[in-house]
């Protein structure tokens, strides 16, 4: 092979290494919850239904992808509201720069952001306050729907007009 087959090579295929480095990742690659995982975080800090999301491996630019906003109540404790796009910079133990994520304190609607894990304790810091919970409560991935922005309204019209689902 010639060097200028050689060099025509490269030129083509050196713009996919270097931006390589900024992905989306769908299909059999990693979950956005196994991403979470590697950088030491339990998965039930994002809701069920991520469909998609991108990680830039250099900088740490981190965004997942939902069908929609939805809202998370945990009886008798709090209120999480999730956009679609949930964007922040992850690394060990840290997610900061946060949008897209927000929790109901009295009457009013903080975004989160950032979290940091300390050992089996996760900080949430909405700015001015945080608060710690323990790695244990996020061990499962909540559902969204059960607050006021579902956007799983068609399942929700389907066992609404299925004559043997009751309410009682």
């Amino acid at each position: 092979m010639s060097f200028a087959a050689i060099f025509t090579i490269f030129l083509i295929v050196s713009p996919l290494v270097i931006t390589s480095s900024s992905l989306t990742f769908t299909g059999n690659l990693p979950t956005a919850y196994e991403i979470l995982a590697g950088y030491n975080f339990p998965i039930g800090i994002l809701p069920k239904g991520v469909t998609g999301y991108k990680l830039d491996k250099t900088t740490g630019e981190f965004s997942a992808f939902l069908n929609g906003s939805c809202s998370i109540s945990e009886e008798g404790s709090y209120q999480l509201e999730y956009k679609s796009t949930i964007r922040g910079y992850i690394s060990d133990n840290r997610l900061e720069s946060l949008s897209g994520v927000s929790v109901k304190v009295l009457f009013f609607w903080l975004n989160i952001v950032e979290v940091i894990r300390n050992e089996d304790e996760l900080v949430f810091s909405v700015g001015v306050a945080s608060a710690n919970f323990t790695i244990d409560n996020f061990s499962e991935c909540p559902q969204c729907g059960w607050g006021l922005n579902c956007n799983n309204v068609e399942l929700v019209t389907k066992l609404r007009s299925n004559p043997f689902v009751s309410s009682f």
